[in-house]
């Protein structure tokens, strides 16, 4: 249990960056860490979830839906914060193996609220929530090892 607090806390490295001296001073103790993960990660779900039971609803349905759902990303996204802390999550997002999905993710996030709000086309905005739980996806199974190459794998199989 140990090793696995310190690899989510981010002090399994020795790098000694600023970065690393960063994350290593918060004041938050490892119970408070998971419940603020378990706090956050659970807002994010039931928003996605309301967001989609409200998708339904004549002419507001598909703006609720797209704010909640991005709202219920952002929140999901920002959990993982409390158990390595905000320098350390930020810096495996940016990894070479995560940059792409994370970069994707960000945008449609951002289009998704553009879409409903000022753009007001429905369409994009369903089309960018979509892509946001694709990127989501892709970026959360970068985290275990061997999930991506299986993912593509099955879909090469299933396509041939």
């Amino acid at each position: 249990m140990d090793k696995l607090k310190k690899v989510l806390s981010g002090q399994d490295n020795d790098d000694g960056d600023i970065l690393q001296a960063a994350n290593q001073a918060s004041t938050l103790g490892w119970g408070t860490r998971m419940k603020g993960f378990i706090a956050c990660f659970v807002l994010g779900v039931l928003c996605s979830i309301l967001g989609t039971c409200l998708l339904w609803i004549p002419r507001v349905g598909l703006i609720l839906f797209a704010v909640l759902y991005t709202f219920g990303n952002v929140a999901s996204l920002c959990s993982t914060m409390f158990l390595m802390g905000p320098l350390n999550q930020l810096k495996r997002m940016c990894a070479k193996e995560r940059a792409l999905a994370t970069a994707i993710m960000l945008t449609c996030l951002v289009l998704t609220m553009c879409s409903a709000f000022w753009w007001k086309n429905n369409g994009l905005a369903l089309l960018f929530c979509i892509l946001q739980f694709l990127a989501f996806a892709w970026y959360g199974l970068s985290y275990i090892p061997f999930a991506r190459d299986a993912v593509i794998k099955a879909f090469s199989v299933c396509l041939k």
